[in-house]
C-alpha cells in the first residue's frame, strides 16, 4: 500500500469532521438562539443538508491553495455527479400534487382490502409497500413519496418521539433494502449491476424475496408496536383544492417514467425536468409549491459527499478488501455508517477476482446499514429534509436514528444470512 498524498489526509480528516459535524448540528442550531449576531451562519450550520457540501467546499480550498488550479478543477471534473442531479429531479416530481394525490388514492385504496383497522393499514403499507415500490421507480422517489404522505397522515397530529423515530428508522431501512428487487433502483446496486452482469433475475433469486420478507416484518412490528397511536392516519386530510384531472396524472406520471428511464443520462432527465417545470408552470391551478428548496438542499449533500468521498479510496479500499466474504457483509454494514453505501460497492467494482459470494455479501450489507445514519443511503437526506420540520427544533438526532434503526437492521441482517 502506497502512502498517502498530503491532499488524500486531509480529505480523510476533512471527512471525519463531517461525519462529526452530522452528530453535532443541534449544537449549531443552539449557537443560533444565543449568538444572535450571528444566527444565519449558525444556522447554516445546523442544516444536515449542508454538512458535507460545506466540507467539501473546504477540501477543494486546500486543493486550490495546494494543488493549484489545474489539478483542482481536473479533480471535479473527474466527478460523477449524475447522483445527486437525478435525486434532484425525481424528488421534486415525486413530490407534486398529482402524483402525491394519485399515490395516496392507491394506497387508500389497498388500505380498505387489509384485514387491518384503516389507520393500522395506511401505515403498514407506507413502511411496506411504498418502500419495495422503490425497485421500480427508484428510491429517491420512494422515499419522498412515503415521506409525504406519512407528513400528512401520521405526523398531520402530534405523535410520540418514540414513534417518529421508529418510523423514521424502519422507513430508512426498509427503503434501502426494498430497492433491491430490480438492478437499477438502489445506487448500491446500481454501481455494480452492469460490470458483474447482474439483471433482474439475479436480484430477485439473491436479495428480491429476502428483503421483501424483512420490509414486511419490519413495518409489521412497527405497526403492532404503535397500534393505539395510529387511528388519526385514517382521517382523510381536509383540503380546500378540487381534485387533479387525470389528464394532468398522466402528464405527471410519464415525466416521472422518463426521468427513471433516463436515469443515467443527466443530459436527458434534466432536459426533461425543464419541460417538467414549463409544464408545472402552465398548469398552476393544480400543483402545490413545488419542493425546489429541499431538493437542492438534498442534491447539495449527495455532490458534497461524491466530492469528499472521492479522496477517500486511499484507506476505504483496504479496509473493504482486507476482509473475507464471511466478515464483508458485517464489515459493509458497519461502514455503511459513516460513508455512502454506494462507494462501498463502487470500491468493489474496481477489484478483479472477487468470489460472487464475496460480491454478494458485500452489496447485502451496504444495503442492510443503509438506514443507520443520514449519509448511509443517498435518499436518506430526501426523507429527512421532508419530515425534520416534525421532530424538535426542527432536527433529528443522529443518536435517535441509530437507536432506531438498529432492529430494522437487525431483522435485515437475519433475512439476508439466515434465508
Amino acid at each position: 500500500m502506497t502512502s498517502p498524498t498530503l491532499i488524500q489526509m486531509i480529505g480523510a480528516t476533512l471527512f471525519g469532521l463531517a461525519v462529526l459535524h452530522t452528530f453535532s448540528t443541534k449544537f449549531f442550531e443552539h449557537l443560533a438562539h444565543t449568538q444572535t449576531r450571528h444566527a444565519g451562519i449558525w444556522h447554516l450550520l445546523g442544516e444536515v443538508e449542508v454538512v458535507f457540501g460545506f466540507w467539501a467546499m473546504v477540501l477543494m480550498l486546500f486543493m486550490f491553495g495546494l494543488s493549484g488550479k489545474q489539478e483542482a478543477t481536473a479533480y471535479l471534473d473527474s466527478r460523477n455527479f449524475t447522483e445527486p442531479l437525478f435525486v434532484f429531479a425525481i424528488m421534486v416530481i415525486a413530490g407534486t400534487r398529482p402524483i402525491l394525490q394519485f399515490a395516496g388514492a392507491a394506497v387508500r385504496f389497498i388500505a380498505r382490502y387489509v384485514p387491518l383497522p384503516p389507520g393500522m393499514a395506511l401505515y403498514f403499507l407506507l413502511l411496506s409497500c411504498v418502500p419495495i415500490l422503490g425497485s421500480f421507480i427508484t428510491e429517491p422517489a420512494a422515499m419522498t413519496l412515503a415521506a409525504l404522505m406519512l407528513r400528512d397522515t401520521l405526523f398531520a397530529r402530534e405523535v410520540s418521539t418514540k414513534l417518529k423515530y421508529v418510523t423514521l428508522g424502519v422507513l430508512f431501512v426498509n427503503v434501502s433494502i426494498g430497492g433491491t428487487l430490480t438492478p437499477f433502483a438502489a445506487p448500491p446496486v446500481l454501481m455494480v449491476a452492469a460490470k458483474w452482469n447482474w439483471d433482474i433475475w439475479f436480484m430477485v433469486a439473491n436479495f428480491g424475496w429476502k428483503a421483501a420478507i424483512a420490509v414486511f416484518v419490519n413495518a409489521g412490528c412497527a405497526m403492532l408496536l404503535f397500534r393505539r397511536e395510529l387511528g388519526h392516519m385514517a382521517t382523510q386530510p381536509t383540503t380546500s383544492t378540487a381534485p387533479v384531472p387525470l389528464s394532468v396524472v398522466l402528464v405527471h406520471l410519464f415525466f416521472l417514467a422518463a426521468v427513471v428511464v433516463f436515469a443515467h443520462h443527466p443530459a436527458v432527465f434534466m432536459g426533461l425536468f425543464l419541460f417538467f417545470l414549463g409544464f408545472t408552470t402552465a398548469y398552476q391551478r393544480h400543483q402545490d409549491q413545488l419542493i425546489l428548496r429541499e431538493a437542492l438542499l438534498v442534491a447539495f449533500f449527495l455532490a458534497g459527499l461524491v466530492v469528499l468521498g472521492g479522496v477517500q479510496q486511499w484507506w476505504l479500499e483496504p479496509v473493504l478488501m482486507g476482509m473475507d466474504a464471511n466478515t464483508v457483509f458485517f464489515g459493509a454494514t458497519a461502514l455503511t455508517a459513516i460513508t455512502d453505501n454506494a462507494a462501498l460497492t463502487y470500491l468493489g467494482s474496481l477489484v478483479n477476482g472477487l468470489s460472487l459470494e464475496f460480491k454478494t455479501a458485500l452489496v447485502a450489507g451496504a444495503v442492510t446499514g443503509g438506514g443507520l445514519t443520514l449519509i448511509a443511503n443517498a435518499p436518506n437526506p430526501a426523507g429527512a429534509a421532508i419530515l425534520k420540520e416534525k421532530f424538535s427544533d426542527n432536527t433529528i438526532q443522529p443518536l435517535g436514528l441509530l437507536i432506531a434503526a438498529l432492529p430494522p437492521t437487525l431483522v435485515a441482517i437475519l433475512a439476508f444470512r439466515l434465508l
